[in-house]
């Protein structure tokens, strides 16, 4: 007989963390469905979602550990023997080339949340500084904009909204539940304005759709900003209090008139106008958001540091309906960045990137790459990685192979043998997001979730595979807890609630209120400091970033040309703008779902009509991509006019057979957060 049971708890097929109701049969996961009684998603899930079904029974998925044998064939091997061979080569390497000679790579096949700090604890408890993640592409360049500016990162409070900003973002696609959040703004009378340089499925829903030349936001940022100033619609009360450098916006801001911001960014001086009626109709209530899109560009930090200084300029700050600001949750430091630092050990790119590294404590995964293959400054031979693929997802994908090819130790730990596990000396089976206890918090709501181990395997989870190691290696006493379970009482103690407490509701346990305004409660009190800047004020202008002495950077954030505008390549005309989200999949996952790779197999050269036509190329075509690096073939899927810039063109990554990333190049970046051009990298195209 069938025992079915029913579990209310967390997706983890990508990061938005819908809430879901996973049916069991007889340890094998047969049903998905939302759960209606989620704060968020409201029983709502998406493809993604319903397809970890197919997903987590797939025939495919690794259950013992694999070693590459001489003849370079895979075989399996017991999971202890797996675990003492990883653990004596990392030692064996440290000895020989130096601590910092080995490093750990957190990637998001598994998770990006609790696992995150447990990966960045290993690393410093066995002597390295050397930790990476895939948010040195995704992620991390808004979190230092959004850091600059606020001291944290500011959520959207859609619901209460009067105009609603997305700034190079896509929720129905990228965001579902936050898509939920917007329409229930609108229902209440927001208007909904969206920016981006391709008709997307928000842009198609959108009230004002602003159709903008690829990296060139910061510039109508500041032409918003000019005519806000210019009307004097701005809030003069929480500048004086609670800001430092409005002086300095003011005559930055008078460069960029409206027709200006005509040339740079081919928005119309009209849309300028329009844009600047709605905030005046709509202020204090703006809530905006700044997608991925936007990070991509050597301009990328400055242009989101100045879309939030928008915000901020209209009062909209953790106000109702505006831009709330999150609270914590009073949970110990998992890291052991206070106890061992290991900045004497040279993180890689600390010293190139120091800002990333300052507020990221984050390594940078391009210059892993050319320092695996120099030797310099120092050896770097053994890499841990957990369920990341950036074979497919890291900027030039040929140099990526070559590097981790090179490595005298490569373990990944993942479900599936992807394009990178399959260059792996070893590779250990990972427990999926069914298979463990895991918490995540989310600081608007102040609401903590909490999953359970509703499958068993036998597989290990993150942090049974960091506390072997870490055991081996000399380590154990960094991971005293038995395991995820003890690991999570020890995380909540302070707060006076336990795992069983968030257990009574899997949909969103309240910690408590997050009231709006907590800037005017410290005001009244006396208080000098109202948020985590090293003024205390949100920061217009940032003399700690102008200390960094970065060329061509300083305290305020000006706008700067785009590469491919600044400096363009006659010899590769066309603008490439890669990574463009498709809702049936996460970056480079899930084209081993069959149901959703048989809807979508292959990736597709989007273009606009009038640049097909001057290339000969019709709907359908197969078309050669190359860049100064490589090359690849697609086929190319011609748009309607007003769904994308002209003389630019978008292909997603991910696809095994048309990898965009051969050729994206790794060596032009934002000079703030290191992030590679991703969305302007300048190709030439051509018919088959």
């Amino acid at each position: 007989m069938s025992d079915r049971k029913s579990f209310a708890t967390t997706c983890r097929m990508c990061g938005t963390l819908c809430g879901i109701i996973a049916h069991i049969e007889n340890n094998k996961v047969v049903e998905i469905e939302g759960d209606p009684n989620h704060i968020c998603s409201k029983g709502r899930t998406c493809i993604k979602g319903s397809s970890a079904v197919t997903w987590l029974n797939n025939p495919d998925r690794l259950y013992k550990p694999l070693k590459r044998d001489g003849a370079g064939n895979f075989r399996e091997i017991p999971l202890e023997q797996a675990m003492d061979e990883i653990a004596a080569k990392l030692l064996e390497i440290q000895k020989k080339y130096g601590p910092n000679a080995i490093g750990i790579w957190k990637g998001e096949g598994i998770d990006f949340a609790q696992q995150e700090n447990l990966a960045r604890r290993f690393a410093h408890a066995v002597g390295t500084p050397n930790y990476f993640s895939n948010d040195t592409q995704c992620y991390a360049s808004r979190h230092i904009a959004f850091y600059l500016v606020y001291g944290c990162w500011p959520l959207a409070d859609y619901p209460h909204a009067g105009l609603i900003i997305n700034w190079g973002t896509n929720a129905p696609i990228s965001h579902s539940h936050w898509m939920q959040a917007i329409n229930e703004g609108r229902e209440r009378g927001a208007k909904l304005m969206v920016v981006d340089t391709r008709y997307t499925e928000i842009a198609r829903q959108a009230d004002i759709y602003v159709q903008i030349r690829p990296g060139t936001d910061g510039a109508f940022a500041w032409g918003i900003i000019r005519e806000m100033i210019r009307r004097d619609i701005v809030d003069h009360r929480f500048i004086d209090n609670f800001t430092v450098g409005y002086d300095k916006v003011v005559e930055y801001a008078q460069e960029f008139t409206p027709e200006k911001v005509r040339e740079i960014t081919g928005v119309s001086e009209e849309t300028v106008m329009r844009v600047a009626d709605e905030i005046e109709a709509a202020r204090p209530r703006i809530a905006s958001w700044a997608g991925c899109g936007l990070e991509h560009h050597v301009n990328g930090v400055n242009n989101i540091r100045t879309i939030t200084m928008i915000d901020a300029l209209a009062g909209a700050t953790d106000r109702r309906g505006g831009m709330r600001i999150p609270m914590g949750f009073g949970l110990p430091e998992l890291t052991l960045y206070k106890e061992k630092p290991l900045m004497e050990l040279g993180p890689i790119g600390a010293k190139r990137f120091p800002v990333l590294y300052e507020m990221r404590q984050e390594c940078h995964t391009g210059m892993l790459m050319d320092q695996i293959i120099s030797g310099k400054p120092y050896p770097f031979k053994g890499l841990v990685m957990t369920a990341a693929n950036p074979v497919l997802t890291n900027a030039n994908s040929a140099k990526v192979r070559k590097a981790l090819s090179s490595l005298e130790l490569f373990a990944v730990k993942d479900l599936f043998i992807t394009e990178t596990a399959a260059l792996a000396d070893y590779i250990i089976p990972a427990a999926s997001y069914l298979e463990r206890e895991e918490m995540f918090f989310n600081g608007s709501l102040r609401a903590a979730f909490i999953t359970g181990k509703y499958l068993d395997y036998g597989l290990q989870t993150e942090y049974e595979f960091m506390k072997g190691l870490a055991e081996r290696m000399g380590a154990g006493e960094y991971f005293p807890w038995k395991d995820d379970h003890e690991l999570n009482e020890w995380l909540l103690k302070p707060t006076g609630y336990t795992t069983a407490d968030l257990h009574t509701a899997p949909g969103g346990f309240i910690f408590g209120e997050n009231p709006y305004e907590k800037h005017e409660a410290k005001l009244a009190a006396g208080e000098t400091r109202f948020f985590d800047t090293p003024t205390g004020k949100v920061e217009f202008y940032s003399a700690h970033l102008e200390a960094k002495h970065i060329p061509g950077i300083d305290g305020l954030p000006k706008y700067h040309a785009p590469h491919q505008l600044a400096d363009p390549d006659t010899e590769y005309p066309i603008l490439l703008s890669t990574g463009a989200r498709k809702q049936k999949y996460f970056h480079g996952r899930y084209r081993n779902i069959p149901q959703l790779y048989k809807a979508e197999p292959h990736g597709k050269l989007e273009m606009h009509p009038d640049d097909a036509a001057a290339l000969g190329i019709k709907d359908g075509d197969r078309v050669r991509v190359t860049s100064r690096i490589g090359s690849f073939e697609t086929t190319a899927q011609v748009m309607h006019p007003k769904e994308i810039f002209k003389g630019s063109m978008q292909h997603t990554h991910g696809f095994v057979d048309e990898n965009v990333n051969e050729i994206t190049y790794d060596d032009v970046s934002d000079p703030i957060s290191g992030f590679p051009v991703l969305k302007s990298i300048q190709v030439k195209v051509e018919k088959i």
